[in-house]
């Protein structure tokens, strides 16, 4: 009986450890000093002017993400952290970078118009004067009527755009109270989208395809709109750039493409089916790299104490794409992050962990950066981990856009929700309120979620107009919000920092 009993209280002994274990702790002291620094002496808005302003677009491998890099590094240094380098993390292709454009409508009137070459295209010949043509091509059959009649044209790709005059975007979004407690009650999540099977069609072209058979008739460029609203330029890559990872040779084989923005794009397409003939005059100049080179992460820390070899991990994604300076997606994050970090540092803070800051490239052409560095400084749970695998805490990552932190998801982590409850308390008047279940995706905490390690993304008000367009820019930032952001990403970060446990991980799918 007695046995019995022992290997009973065996058992349970880890519940009743869990049980009995104190409420997480909030040091409100270091969170009112965090706050004086954050909202009294915030040098945020400096730091993501900068970015944007004067560093500008950031296409990952880029000469100015390269710029932008060495800012970086030498802010983090400025800042005071430590261990602060520019880290390679693979082969990313071939260096690509727009260094002149210019378009307009000579006939059947003058205008000056908007728009953008698309990434990893050729530029033209000089300045080239030209036909427009609406082609409209989806089979192998299509292509005949087409064939011998599109030399030296500039073609049109894609249908008109239709506005939606009764909801155009808005600067700002704010969830609202009933948005919020749907988000906090939810408790059944949707399951992965099951596409349905499909089966291919031998006649459909595929786009590189297309482009293919408009490169074989002569075609001088090609125009194209896709999407957006007045005034936005929504363009981002020729087709098949992702597959051949931004090869120099499949780069000169492309066409010139430019992305046009809509309302400019409209009216030629509505005078051509006029019947009335218009002619443009544009001129790209594009410079592609001559070698192939690696990409690269910006690092810097904070050096912890008595735990310093386990980490805890803040950070963004500093590449954006090349029509905008990328200032919700995603300097804002970059700033919050650095904000953050000169917070932490300006107070005086002796983390027990090491925080560790990282920006990423290579995000907006599928999570390189951070995959990557996964990969190479914890491992994969399924091939094999790296010791640092297990000294690893927490990632919280910004990329959602630039609103305001409303909670965070929990990304399906149960274990994690009464310690971020409790991290939350001393910012419920800036609205930080709400613990969701949700898993979201798509962003650089991703690469880390899959390798069983915990890592967040913030749950944030929406900022309805810019990303992935030429609007992207400083002006549609809100920099009260930011400053907010840095605030709680800071505390946050601290008290991970200082906890006598690393943040419990959820079980490995």
């Amino acid at each position: 009986m007695v046995s019995r009993i022992v290997i009973a209280i065996m058992f349970l002994l880890p519940t009743l450890v869990f049980s009995l274990k104190e409420p997480p702790k909030v040091d409100w002291d270091a969170v009112a000093r965090i706050r004086e620094e954050g909202l009294q002496r915030s040098q945020l808005v400096d730091i993501v002017g900068y970015l944007t302003d004067v560093l500008s677009s950031r296409l990952s491998l880029s000469e100015h993400i390269k710029k932008a890099q060495t800012w970086a590094k030498d802010k983090m240094g400025t800042i005071g952290l430590t261990n602060v380098q520019i880290e390679p993390y693979m082969d990313f292709g071939n260096a690509w970078d727009n260094e002149y454009f210019s378009i307009q409508m000579l006939e059947p009137t003058y205008v000056p118009m908007m728009g953008f070459p698309l990434a990893y295209t050729p530029g033209t010949q000089g300045k080239v004067v030209c036909q427009a043509v609406i082609v409209e091509i989806q089979t192998k059959a299509d292509c005949e009527k087409y064939r011998g009649k599109l030399k030296d044209a500039a073609v049109l790709t894609s249908a008109p755009l239709v506005f939606d005059l009764l909801n155009l975007p808005r600067d700002v979004t704010r969830r609202t109270d009933e948005e919020l407690k749907n988000l906090a009650e939810t408790v059944i999540l949707p399951g992965p989208r099951v596409a349905p099977p499909t089966v291919p069609n031998p006649e459909l072209l595929k786009p590189e395809e297309r482009i293919e058979f408009l490169k074989s008739e002569g075609v001088a460029v090609v125009l194209q709109c896709d999407g957006g609203s007045f005034g936005y330029v929504r363009g981002f890559t020729r087709p098949g750039a992702n597959a051949d990872k931004w090869s120099r040779e499949k780069d000169l084989a492309s066409l010139p493409m430019i992305a046009v923005t809509p309302e400019h794009y409209n009216r030629m397409y509505r005078i051509l089916k006029r019947g009335i003939p218009v002619k443009i005059e544009v001129e790209v100049r594009n410079r592609i790299g001559e070698s192939v080179e690696k990409a690269c992460n910006v690092i810097g820390e904070i050096p912890g104490t008595d735990l310093k070899n386990e980490v805890v991990m803040i950070g963004a994604h500093l590449d954006c794409w090349h029509e905008s300076p990328g200032a919700s997606d995603n300097a804002a994050g970059c700033a919050v992050a650095l904000e953050a970090a000169r917070i932490l540092k300006a107070i005086g803070v002796q983390p027990r962990r090491t925080i560790r800051v990282v920006l990423w490239s290579g995000e907006e052409q599928g999570l390189n950066g951070s995959r990557e560095y996964v990969l190479a400084h914890f491992g994969d749970p399924q091939k094999g981990t790296k010791p640092d695998y297990e000294k690893f805490s927490v990632y919280f990552n910004q990329d959602y856009g630039a609103g305001a932190y409303r909670g965070i998801n929990l990304q399906g982590n149960e274990r994690v929700r009464r310690i971020f409850t409790a991290w939350m308390e001393p910012f419920k008047d800036m609205g930080m309120t709400t613990i969701a279940l949700q898993s979201v995706g798509s962003t650089d905490h991703v690469p880390f979620d899959n390798a069983g390690l915990p890592a967040f993304q913030f749950l944030q008000d929406g900022v309805g107009i810019g990303g992935h367009s030429n609007m992207d820019v400083f002006d549609t930032l809100v920099p009260d919000d930011l400053k907010k952001n840095a605030v709680i990403m800071a505390s946050f970060a601290y008290h991970a920092a200082m906890m006598d446990q690393r943040i419990p991980r959820k079980p490995l799918r």
